[in-house]
């Protein structure tokens, strides 16, 4: 091979080793970059769990909706054990049709003192809701965790002022 012929198979190949190299960059910085993309959304993104979370419909509430406040303590020393038996209450609650909101409190101050806030449609479908299996097992369990019975404020939901 002549010397012109090897200086230019020599630039192709080193032509070439660029342009692989070049390429080789291009798609790790490609593959980098969609990875951190994809890791920043996941992270800024609402987990499943949360855009599955039953939302409270305040449209949907009527006036006059029959709530309740109460609240629990447990006894000293039981306060794991009475917060173990009352957290299920959460998905159970929230699953039932009628009821229309329902949040469980601990108060930050005195672990143990629980806080219910629930809201059905009329007092029929809170008797209904106190009937149900779930319910009774729970109030069942209180002579040992709690320490006195449920305490019960029963409220009326107003609406907004007529104009």
């Amino acid at each position: 091979m002549s010397g012109d012929r090897l200086s230019l198979v020599a630039r192709e190949s080193a032509h070439d080793h660029n342009v692989n190299g070049f390429i080789m960059q291009t798609l790790v910085r490609d593959s980098l970059c969609a990875l951190l993309f994809a890791a920043s959304m996941a992270m800024t993104a609402p987990s499943a769990v949360a855009e599955e979370a039953p939302r409270v419909r305040y449209q949907e509430i009527p006036e006059g909706a029959y709530s309740v406040v109460a609240q629990v303590r447990a006894k000293l020393g039981k306060e794991d054990a009475l917060r173990a038996a009352t957290l299920p209450l959460i998905d159970l609650v929230r699953g039932d049709p009628k009821n229309l909101v329902y949040f469980l409190q601990e108060d930050r101050a005195n672990p143990g003192h629980f806080i219910f806030y629930e809201v059905f449609a009329s007092e029929a479908d809170f008797d209904a809701h106190n009937a149900m299996p779930y319910v009774k097992a729970w109030f069942a369990k209180l002579p040992e965790l709690a320490d006195g019975g449920v305490e019960v404020m029963r409220m009326a939901v107003l609406g907004k002022p007529k104009k």
